[in-house]
């Protein structure tokens, strides 16, 4: 929940003058609901792709008011959405089921869902971090089958390391999208190979190299260091150097 119209402005601005050698990487900015038409029209002769930070659990349009339904999302001209964040099962109550049906919706509409999972620190200091995401990510492919996801992106995102300025080393991010990429295998084996795993827990520029440098990380999901387009760039830099 950040942002203003100036803002915004000033954060793309920021964005268009940095991303001209940035073409070998994909990139997305996902503002709130209200700011996402100004994010396409400002971003529209750019690479920079827009998407939404969540998605109505209903389908069908209706008498659900103050949701935001998938179709929306797509009419707005959004390409991503974000699936399952933290801070919506954790502030909002969203279960591993809620969040496989939201998945399942964001395909239909013929857009790129990001399915965020991730342990607590409690979960982690109690051992059961591979459970907690093997939960998380079986729901949906439970929901959606395992070929989804050639389309869907998977965030892995220590509870524990976002906004408190804790970051998962390299080698413990790297353990859990290893694993990650493992349940895929189980199930398919190329489209596990072929499936991005980013990692969002506190992902800056003084760690973004070392991060995206490891062997199973794909790429990141960035929070506070999106704020900032110097930031952001930097990061965007990293990937680019990993590609």
């Amino acid at each position: 929940m950040n942002g203003r119209k100036a803002t915004i402005d000033q954060l793309v601005a920021g964005l268009r003058l940095g991303v001209s050698d940035l073409e070998a990487v994909d990139i997305a900015v996902c503002p709130s609901y209200v700011h996402i038409t100004q994010a396409v029209a400002s971003l529209e002769d750019t690479a920079v792709a827009v998407g939404a930070q969540d998605v109505a659990l209903a389908e069908k349009d209706g008498a659900f008011t103050g949701d935001v339904s998938a179709a929306m999302l797509h009419d707005a001209g959004c390409t991503y959405v974000i699936v399952g964040h933290s801070e919506r099962r954790a502030i909002h109550g969203e279960t591993d089921a809620q969040v496989a049906v939201k998945v399942e919706h964001v395909l239909r509409a013929q857009l790129i869902p990001i399915l965020c999972v991730g342990e607590t620190l409690d979960e982690r200091e109690q051992g059961v971090t591979e459970a907690v995401v093997a939960r998380q990510l079986d729901a949906v492919l439970e929901r959606v089958g395992v070929q989804a996801f050639e389309q869907v992106l998977i965030a892995y995102e220590p509870v524990w390391a976002i906004g408190t300025g804790r970051t998962a080393s390299p080698q413990q991010a790297q353990d859990v999208h290893a694993f990650i990429r493992a349940r895929l295998a189980a199930h398919d084996v190329a489209t596990a190979s072929r499936a991005r795993i980013m990692y969002g827990g506190s992902m800056k520029p003084e760690n973004a190299l070392e991060l995206m440098g490891m062997q199973d990380i794909d790429g990141g999901l960035i929070g506070g260091a999106s704020l900032k387009a110097e930031d952001f760039l930097s990061i965007c830099r990293a990937a680019r150097d990993n590609a």
